[in-house]
């Protein structure tokens, strides 16, 4: 293979990682997006925010949005309500769950490799602040943290209001790279909102044997042929690079 036919072979596999529009990126991943909609033991009710991961069923949200939960179903942005949504588990470290929902050929997301997620980011968030399902909002990864425990935080500054819970973090491709689950409250506190990571989502799932759509960057590998790899390699590189080069030029 001579330089010219590499280069565009290169080039070929990079095209994967173009940015897309905000618009796009709602456009295309709002009907994964639902309201967890909670009722606790105490007869109260609450609503966080969740998003689909496998045409079968599977959803991730935060943690606490389940917390002395009796009753769990989610709202489509289309208006239809699931039947009853059962846990199928949550995280020890971080503030993620899994829900389970009986339903077939469901509108999923992707999911990022948040392991490439750096400082200075765009964001594009889709939650549903105060029950105004599939509120579209952006920012920035102001930093990524790591706390005491090891465990990595993502600080964003797109705003996180209550019921945006579990809403999922989009990288400029329209990947999910993590999760919202709170901020600093307080006065004087402004956009200091935090996120989990999305790989701590795939302990969870390969625990079930669930395995995501493909293109999926978290897809087990096995399942992943040599040029799929290869692809998806370079299109992180690429991705890198683009990100050094705009803060040299």
């Amino acid at each position: 293979m001579n330089r010219t036919a590499a280069l565009l072979l290169f080039l070929g596999l990079c095209l994967g990682a173009q940015a897309k529009t905000r618009v796009e990126i709602a456009e295309e991943n709002a009907p994964a997006i639902v309201a967890v909609n909670v009722l606790k033991t105490d007869g109260s009710t609450f609503t966080g925010t969740g998003f689909v991961i496998t045409e079968d069923g599977v959803l991730a949200t935060s943690r606490h949005v389940l917390n002395d939960a009796l009753y769990v179903n989610v709202t489509f942005n289309t208006g239809a309500i699931s039947g009853q949504a059962v846990k199928l588990d949550e995280a020890e470290q971080v503030d993620l769950a899994l829900l389970k929902i009986d339903a077939r050929y469901l509108p999923t997301v992707t999911l990022g490799d948040s392991d490439y997620v750096l400082p200075g980011q765009e964001i594009t968030v889709i939650g549903n602040p105060r029950r105004l399902q599939n509120t579209v909002s952006s920012g920035l990864i102001s930093q990524v943290r790591r706390k005491s425990d090891g465990t990595l935080l993502h600080q964003i500054s797109a705003p996180i209001s209550p019921s945006s819970s579990g809403s999922p973090v989009f990288n400029e491709n329209g990947q999910v790279i993590s999760v919202a689950f709170g901020s600093y409250k307080g006065e004087g506190n402004q956009n200091l909102n935090f996120a989990v990571p999305s790989n701590y989502l795939l302990p969870l799932l390969n625990k079930h044997r669930y395995y995501l759509p493909t293109g999926t960057t978290a897809q087990q590998t096995p399942r992943l042929s040599f040029w799929d790899k290869l692809k998806a390699h370079v299109a992180k590189s690429w991705e890198i690079t683009q990100r050094l080069f705009s803060r040299l030029f």
